[in-house]
């Protein structure tokens, strides 16, 4: 028995090892089968997991800057790229093609069979809209639709609206500029993408590797400086949209000229457009008139061919011309006249517009020295100014021009021009004589054509005409007598020119036009405004001068430009002028009534106008004195102090407010005399 046991006893002890050694060998097996495991995946596998690893933990991300900003010349915004959502589909991704459908569709105002189109299509992404409001993406996102996303989109802004809209242009789809400035300096106002690496922890949250969500490279387009002046720019289309619809015309365009730097500072058109609407914009609307359609000038084109003649000894100021009683047959022609003129001297010619003067003057000088003077002024080629398409004008060869064709382009007709290649040849007179290019940007420099300044006329020539030009509007029978300001010397050219008829020929289409220099010698600024086709009246005196004289008075009083007190103008003769035919005494006297109430309005109007202004600098004109008291009622409290205390008044002040109510004395009285306590001003306070 003892055996037996013994025998048992040696029995287990042998399976106890088995065990032992099963156990040992199966952890050698799984030792060596971890670091084989461990061996494959470091060096066999290990680059492709690297990899696998950066892809989880990393994100690429491609983002693009915003479009640069326009400002005007004061540094004011005029254009702005703002975010807004991008509504974006998977098709693939989509549940319920019918249902998402229709809820999109209600949403944006879209048709329901558009899009279920796009939701059924086989692209992997497909945009169903660039622009969404906030309401209608916080509805699509409370619906939570499978496979309808959003994405962060940059939208071009106009916070004036229609202001200047034809010179800026407008932004299509992708942030490409496709009109005006927008198209023009497209390359830098562009923004620039960037791609970039990102962190993302265990939940796909992701991780920047900078503050701001984003590099520190500067991926945003670069900004542009216009020279145009917003407020001015105001002005010029308030004016320009009274003068079209007030004379039932098709269209109108105005430019306003800085003088001593070349600068644009108002290019306006109309009708305007609203450039913040991007669809259903007519191009022949967003269109900018003032740089890309040609006319015909008409009688505008009388000064510089005077200028010319002058600046060629042909003509002096005193030399006379037989103006035929208003008709004038010529190369089997007649040239009329508006009115019956007999002998008139230049400045007569200039002054009450006559066409057969300008056409014999234009036959003494010839025909290849008027053609070199027009490509002096800048006729036949673009400006220059960084404006896409910008017109050339129509100027044919030299060798194409008949007699007929010398005679008819003295006055304006058969030679075609822009509104800004009109602009740059009046510079030239308003210049002294000296071609200088326009300016319509102010940064970046150096990115328009500017051509070197040269001499076309001499400066005793150019003051010459300017003299003339005043006599358009302040002397009897001036054809722009409507643009006169009382106490302000302008000169100015009106411009009456019939429209070629679409199968040749002329129609009875007219564009009417006016150019003033304000002041009338040695100018500071150049408006021209042009009224097209306007009804029943189509004079240039009648649709376009008044809309002048608006737009400087508003623009003057703007500036601090106007004389502190009315100033009864009188400007010296020109020179050399004694010859010219006195207008008959009785003209004076027997002024229409009408016309004496719209001076007598017009001093009244300007006085105000004037007055309004804390602070002003005169310009330079020999007058008399007429004084009189503004019309303080509804002036800041403020403001009308500093007019006051000008004219050394401390006023009395009567009950509580910041505004005045109503002033002793009255508007129009004369200003108080030795006694200036008497000046009292009743306040009130805001409604």
């Amino acid at each position: 028995m003892r055996a037996a046991s013994a025998e048992r006893q040696q029995t287990v002890r042998d399976w106890s090892r088995v065990k032992l050694t099963c156990v040992g060998v199966f952890f050698c097996l799984a030792w060596l089968a971890l670091w084989a495991r461990a061996g494959y995946l470091q060096i066999v596998a290990g680059p492709e997991l690297a990899e696998k690893a950066v892809r989880q933990h990393l994100a690429s991300e491609v983002d693009k800057g915003a479009r640069g900003e326009i400002y005007d010349r004061g540094g004011r915004l005029l254009a702005k790229s703002v975010e807004c959502e991008a509504l974006f589909v998977r098709p693939k991704e989509v549940v319920d093609v019918d249902k998402t459908a229709a809820f999109l569709a209600n949403l944006l105002h879209m048709k329901e069979q558009r899009v279920k189109r796009k939701l059924q299509s086989p692209s992997s992404m497909v945009y169903l809209s660039w622009r969404i409001g906030d309401r209608t993406v916080a509805r699509i996102r409370e619906a939570n639709l499978p496979g309808v996303y959003f994405s962060k989109e940059f939208t071009r802004f106009y916070p004036n609206g229609h202001l200047a809209s034809q010179l800026m242009g407008f932004v299509g789809v992708g942030d490409v500029g496709l009109e005006g400035m927008e198209k023009a300096f497209d390359t830098r106002l562009t923004g620039r993408q960037a791609k970039y690496v990102v962190q993302r922890d265990a939940s796909g949250r992701r991780f920047f590797f900078d503050s701001q969500g984003r590099e520190l490279a500067d991926i945003n387009g670069h900004g542009v400086r216009l020279t145009i002046d917003s407020q001015i720019q105001f002005f010029a289309e308030e004016e320009l949209e009274r003068a079209v619809t007030a004379n039932n015309a098709k269209a109108g365009t105005a430019i306003v000229v800085h003088v001593p730097t070349g600068e644009i500072l108002a290019m306006a058109n109309y009708p305007f457009f609203n450039p913040n609407v991007g669809r259903g914009i007519s191009p022949r609307i967003a269109r900018n008139h003032a740089a890309l359609d040609v006319f015909e000038p008409g009688s505008t084109m009388k000064p510089l061919l005077v200028a010319a003649a002058l600046q060629e000894r042909v003509v002096r100021p005193t030399s006379t011309f037989n103006c035929e009683n208003g008709k004038f047959a010529f190369a089997n022609r007649v040239i009329k006249d508006t009115h019956s003129y007999g002998v008139l001297p230049v400045n007569m010619i200039v002054r009450v517009s006559s066409n057969i003067g300008a056409a014999k003057i234009g036959l003494q000088l010839g025909s290849p020295r008027l053609h070199a003077y027009f490509e002096k002024l800048g006729f036949g080629r673009p400006t220059g100014l960084p404006i896409s398409g910008e017109g050339k004008g129509l100027l044919r060869p030299l060798k194409a021009w008949s007699p007929l064709d010398l005679a008819t382009q003295s006055f304006g007709q058969g030679v075609a021009v822009t509104p800004v290649q009109m602009a740059q040849a009046f510079l030239v007179l308003a210049n002294d004589g000296v071609y200088k290019p326009l300016k319509l940007v102010a940064e970046p420099e150096g990115t328009e054509a500017r051509r070197a300044p040269y001499r076309v006329f001499d400066a005793d020539v150019a003051r010459t005409v300017q003299r003339m030009m005043r006599e358009v509007v302040h002397e009897e029978h001036g054809t722009g007598r409507t643009a006169r300001i009382a106490g302000l010397e302008i000169g100015g050219k009106t411009g009456t020119a019939q429209k070629a008829g679409p199968h040749g020929g002329y129609g009875n289409k007219y564009l009417g036009s006016f150019v003033s220099f304000v002041p009338a010698l040695s100018p500071e600024y150049i408006v021209m405004v042009m009224v097209d086709e306007p009804e029943p009246s189509h004079y240039g005196g009648v649709v376009a001068a008044p809309a002048v004289r608006e737009m400087t008075l508003r623009m003057l009083s703007y500036l601090g430009r106007m004389p502190e007190t009315v100033q009864l103008a009188q400007a010296p003769a020109a020179p050399g002028t004694s010859g010219a035919p006195a207008a008959p005494a009785a003209a004076s006297a027997l002024q229409p009534a009408r016309a004496q109430a719209d001076a007598a309005k017009a001093l009244s109007s300007a006085d105000k106008e004037i007055m309004e202004i804390a602070q002003s600098t005169p310009m330079e004109i020999k007058a008399v004195e007429v004084r009189s008291v503004p019309n303080f009622s509804g002036m800041p409290l403020r403001k009308a102090v500093e007019i006051l205390m000008q004219k050394g008044i401390v006023p009395r002040l009567e009950g509580q407010g910041l505004i005045v109510n109503k002033q002793s004395p009255a508007p129009g009285a004369p200003w108080p005399g030795d006694n200036k306590n008497e000046f009292v001003l009743w306040l009130s306070r805001p409604s």
